[in-house]
C-alpha cells in the first residue's frame, strides 16, 4: 500500500523558508506553492528516520528541495543530506549500501552491467525530464546547429566553425570523461552509435562545472564547444555568459522539453534497492517523488515533472 506523506503543512514552510524554493524562483507565494492531498497514512521524517539520498549534480537542488520540505528545515540546514557524488559514483553508493535511494541522471550502460554482474537488483523509474544542451562563447555567432552537425565535430569530420556558419576559427570541441552522466547521454542520445574522437587530454573534462568553466575561459575566443544539461546550465545558471545553442533550429526550453520537440532529452529517476520494505523510509520517499504530491515539488523546483514512463 502506497504512504502518502502528511505535508500541507511542511509545503507551506516553503512561505517561512524562502532559501527552500529553487528554479529561479526566490520569493514564492501561496498561489506559487504545490498543493498536496490529504494524507492516507502519516509517516513523519526526521533526521533519524531520513533515507540517505546520492544522485547527480544536477539534481542537487532537488534533493535540498526534498529534505527541505520533508524535514521542515531551510535549505542551507539541509545541505549536508545532498553531497551528492554525481551519477555513477552514486549507482556504485547504492549498490554497496552507502546510500538509500538516488535522485539521478542515467548512468554509463556499463553501470547497469555491473550491478547486474553483481546480482544487484533495483526498482527505477522517471521523476522528470532534462536535456543535453550545446554551449559555446557568447561571441559565437552560430545560434544553432543540426544533430549531423554535431555528430561531425565529435567525430573529427568538421573542425572549423567557418564549415558550420561560423567564423574562421579552429573548433575546440571538449567533452567529459567516459564515467560522466553527460558523456553517457552525449554517445546514447546524440552520437547513437557514432565514435566520438579521441579528444586531447585536457579536453576530457571530470567534472560538469569544469566543462563549462573550459567553455567560457577557452583562448578568450569564441572556439570551443561543450554540453550539459539543459537544468544545470540555465536553472542554476552554472552558463551565465555562454550561449546555449538551438539544435535544428529548436531552441531547449521548459515547453520543448515538455512536448519533446527538443531532440536530445534525457530523464532524471528515483532509485532504490530492490525488495525495500513498503514502510521503509526508502521507500516511501521513492513512491512519494512519483505521486503528484513529489511531482509538484519537482515543477515547483523547475524541473520538468514526468510520469508513466518505465525505466532504463
Amino acid at each position: 500500500m502506497k504512504k502518502a506523506l502528511a505535508l500541507a503543512a511542511a509545503f507551506c514552510l516553503l512561505l517561512c523558508f524562502t532559501a527552500c524554493s529553487g528554479g529561479g524562483q526566490t520569493s514564492p507565494d501561496e498561489t506559487a506553492l504545490p498543493s498536496a492531498s490529504p494524507p492516507q497514512v502519516e509517516f513523519v521524517f526526521s533526521r533519524d528516520n531520513f533515507p540517505v539520498m546520492d544522485g547527480s549534480t544536477a539534481t542537487v537542488p532537488l534533493g535540498q528541495a526534498v529534505a527541505c520540505v520533508l524535514l521542515g528545515e531551510p535549505r542551507d540546514r539541509v545541505a549536508d543530506l545532498a553531497q551528492f557524488n554525481r551519477t555513477t559514483e552514486s549507482f556504485y553508493n547504492l549498490m554497496d549500501g552507502n546510500a538509500d535511494i538516488l535522485i539521478v541522471g542515467e548512468p554509463n550502460p556499463s553501470v547497469f552491467e555491473t550491478m547486474k554482474a553483481a546480482g544487484f537488483e533495483y526498482e527505477i523509474s522517471p521523476i522528470a525530464t532534462d536535456a543535453l544542451v550545446f554551449l559555446v562563447n557568447a561571441d559565437n555567432p552560430v545560434d544553432s546547429l543540426t544533430t549531423e552537425q554535431i555528430q561531425r565535430i565529435y567525430t573529427g569530420e568538421i573542425t572549423n566553425w567557418k564549415d558550420v556558419g561560423g567564423a574562421d576559427l579552429e573548433i575546440q570541441a571538449f567533452q567529459r570523461v567516459k564515467n560522466a552522466g553527460s558523456q553517457a547521454l552525449m554517445e546514447k542520445h546524440v552520437m547513437a552509435g557514432l565514435r566520438m574522437t579521441d579528444p586531447p587530454e585536457a579536453y576530457a573534462i571530470e567534472a560538469m562545472g569544469e566543462l563549462i568553466t573550459a567553455v567560457r575561459n577557452y583562448d578568450g575566443s569564441a572556439s570551443a564547444i561543450g554540453y550539459t544539461v539543459y537544468y544545470y546550465a540555465n536553472d542554476m545558471k552554472m552558463a551565465d555568459g555562454l550561449k546555449i545553442l538551438a539544435v535544428n533550429d529548436i531552441a531547449p526550453n521548459d515547453e520543448t522539453i515538455a512536448s519533446g520537440e527538443y531532440p536530445f532529452l534525457n530523464p532524471y529517476y528515483t532509485v532504490i534497492s530492490a525488495g525495500q520494505p513498503e514502510d521503509s523510509p526508502a521507500r516511501i520517499l521513492y513512491e512519494w517523488l512519483l505521486s503528484p504530491e513529489g511531482q509538484n515539488l519537482i515543477k515547483f523546483e523547475g524541473y520538468v515533472p514526468v510520469a508513466g514512463q518505465e525505466g532504463p
